[in-house]
């Protein structure tokens, strides 16, 4: 069993930036892979971006590619999403996830977080 718990969600003009965390605790975090998706209202939740368990392979929707880095830190057993250049379509509720792989497809990830609102304003 591994815990995830986001933070770092808030309200943002577009052309901004905000850096999510996820905080894992439990099983060893270094073991999975990590994922994040989103779900803006009236949508199915989406693919934003996964990395591996070692931070060596990220892999990104064409959506954010440029403008989203994901990275982690399995020291601190936390895992980022740093977003820049913010758009008012960006807006969601974001989750982390964890898997044995880095990958796109929500239904791999066994392991889900809370999730974070992210509200970008024009």
């Amino acid at each position: 069993q591994v815990q995830l718990v986001e933070s770092g969600g808030g309200l943002v003009q577009a052309g901004g930036s905000l850096r999510l965390s996820c905080a894992a605790s439990g099983r060893t975090f270094s073991s999975y892979a990590m994922g994040w998706f989103r779900q803006a209202p009236g949508k199915e939740r989406e693919f934003v971006s996964s990395i591996n368990w070692s931070g060596g392979a990220a892999y990104y929707a064409n959506s954010v590619k440029g403008r989203f880095t994901i990275s982690r830190d399995n020291a601190k057993n936390t895992g980022y999403l740093q977003m820049n250049r913010l758009k008012p379509e960006d807006t969601a509720v974001y989750y982390c996830a964890a898997a044995g792989f880095a990958a796109t497809t929500e239904y791999e990830y066994g392991y889900w977080g809370q999730g974070t609102q992210v509200t970008v304003s024009s």
